[in-house]
This record gives C-alpha cells, sequence and structure tokens, in this order.
C-alpha cells in the first residue's frame, strides 16, 4: 500500500469506496454464501497465501468479499477503511469518530459474511496512530475480536508502540508493526525502526513486513525474516524495485518473492503471505489472480 493510502486516509477526502469500482468488478463470479460451507484453502505446502483486502481497494465490502471468493483466496488482512463510508469530505474527525462508536454487532456481520464466502479473516489492519485517543485504542481490539482476527497490523508511528503495549497485553493479541520504504522519521521502514519501537516492550509488540517496500529501501528481506521470524506475524507480498523503485508485476522487480516464499516452506515458519497488489493494472481480480499463481508456483516447484 502506497504511503498516502495508509499515513493520509484520516487527513484527506476520499471518495466513497463504492462510487469507482474497478472494471474488475463485472467479472466477478458471484458466490451464493449462504450455501457455502468449506473454508477455501489457500495453503501451499505449508505456507498460506493470503491477500490484504487493500488489493481490492476501489471495491465495496461485499464485492471485496466475493473477490476473495472468486480467486480462491482464503485467508483475509482487512484494511480497516473497508468497514467505513467514507464519502467526500472524510477526514480525520470523522475517522475518530468511526474508531470510537462504529457498531460491533455491524463489524461482527461483515466477519459473517466473509465465513460464509468461506473466508477466514486472519488479520485485522487498524492503523493506529500518535493521535488515536485512548478509547480508539482500545477498539482496535476489539474490532479485531469480534472479526474473529487473530492479529492486528499497523501503519503506525514508531512512539505509538508504548501506547499499543498495554492493550496489546490486555487483550492478549499481537499487533504487527508496518514499514513503509521511505526513511522518515517516527515512521517504519528500517530494521532499527522496528528495533527502536519493540525495545523494552512486551512480546504482543511484532512486526507485519512488507517485503516490496523492505527491497525498495534497499534491505534483505531474506536475511531479515530469517533472523526474526519468531516475531513477523504477517508478510506484505508485492514486488518492487530497489533504491525506491515502483512497484511492479510479479517477477519484475527486484524483491526476493521466491526465495521468501521457498524459505517459509522449507524451515516451515507459519507466517501468513499476503498478496497487495499495488502495482498499475487494468483489473485487480485478473492481476490478484496472477499474483496468487504466481506465488504458488514458487511454492510447487
Amino acid at each position: 500500500m502506497s504511503v498516502i493510502n495508509r499515513r493520509e486516509f484520516s487527513r484527506i477526502a476520499l471518495a466513497s469506496v463504492g462510487a469507482t469500482l474497478l472494471p474488475s468488478c463485472e467479472r466477478i463470479t458471484q458466490v451464493d454464501t449462504a450455501a457455502t460451507t468449506t473454508m477455501i484453502n489457500s495453503t501451499f505446502r505449508g505456507v498460506t497465501i493470503g491477500a490484504q483486502s487493500y488489493s481490492f481497494r476501489s471495491l465495496p465490502i461485499e464485492e471485496t468479499i466475493q473477490a476473495f471468493a472468486s480467486t480462491r483466496i482464503g485467508s483475509c488482512e482487512l484494511w480497516a477503511p473497508h468497514l467505513q463510508e467514507r464519502g467526500p469530505g472524510y477526514g480525520r474527525e470523522q475517522q475518530r469518530k468511526w474508531n470510537e462508536t462504529a457498531s460491533l454487532d455491524e463489524i461482527e456481520a461483515i466477519s459473517k459474511k466473509f465465513r460464509k464466502a468461506g473466508v477466514e479473516i486472519y488479520a485485522f489492519m487498524y492503523s493506529f496512530r500518535d493521535d488515536f485517543s485512548e478509547t480508539e485504542i482500545e477498539r482496535g481490539f476489539e474490532m479485531a475480536k469480534v472479526l474473529g482476527a487473530k492479529v492486528i497490523t499497523a501503519a503506525s508511528n514508531v512512539t505509538t508502540a508504548r501506547r499499543i503495549d498495554p492493550f496489546a497485553k490486555k487483550h492478549k493479541m499481537r499487533v504487527g508493526m508496518h514499514n513503509h520504504s521511505r526513511i522518515e522519521e517516527n515512521e517504519f521502514a528500517t530494521p532499527a525502526d522496528f528495533d527502536n519501537a519493540r525495545r523494552g516492550m512486551s512480546e504482543y509488540i511484532a512486526i507485519n513486513l512488507d517485503i516490496g517496500h523492505f527491497t525498495a529501501a534497499n534491505f534483505d528481506s531474506v536475511d531479515y525474516i530469517l533472523k526474526h521470524h519468531d516475531d513477523i506475524v504477517t508478510l506484505h507480498i508485492k514486488d518492487r524495485k530497489k533504491d525506491q523503485g515502483d512497484n511492479v508485476p510479479f517477477g519484475q522487480g527486484d524483491t526476493p518473492i521466491k526465495e521468501v516464499l521457498a524459505m517459509l516452506r522449507d524451515k516451515q515458519y507459519k507466517i501468513p503471505a499476503n498478496i497487495e497488489y499495488e502495482y498499475k493494472g487494468e483489473d485487480a481480480l485478473v492481476e490478484v489472480k496472477k499474483c496468487l499463481e504466481y506465488c504458488k508456483s514458487a511454492l510447487l516447484a
């Protein structure tokens, strides 16, 4: 996910997620969620391939559920804005109100729709920031629980970790801090940023490593995962060029996607690898399917 979409989504006006759909939505196979009883299995050679729902960022939540079912991806990392109605003028105050007052019953109902489609919500991406109130932080964990998520991922500030930790311990839920590629003060990008955030914290402050962004910032994902696999709750899988290079189709950049997936397989690291479609493609559904096939081929080789 780009920096503007994760860091600034609470401060800019966005068009409603339902206003403009990608061309792919017209081709999504409709799934009878009421009749579906079997969970989709997207685990290959012991490695779970999921997807960040941001991959379907222009689709409303109902279409996103159908997209997961159609692509046969059974594990979702749910991006919090997918739960929100974000019309023109939506900004930080509207986000704060939603964070603090959103109906947990309605959020739980969304989780049930995912499960009826055969999709597990493994992680909930709720990006705690320094300006979050105590209520907003607490509610992130409450939302994650009613969604059935095992972990939270968060594009947070480094200094926010010390505020998150007491709540993570209280709820016994790990929070994976998410990195971008741009090296900025109080943002996650470098190995030192993870170290600084986690120093003195409990084991509940963990890592959500985006291997594409890590590569673009000129760091070695394979080496980092080898050393820190016990502290990584999820991976984001995308392909980027080094030196802050662009997002590109899988296999066309410098990110060691195949090497990372092979390591997860061969060393039996139980870290979900979540596709995050960000490069410029014409059809999200088609492109995510291509990403899935690339990952499957790497694991089954």
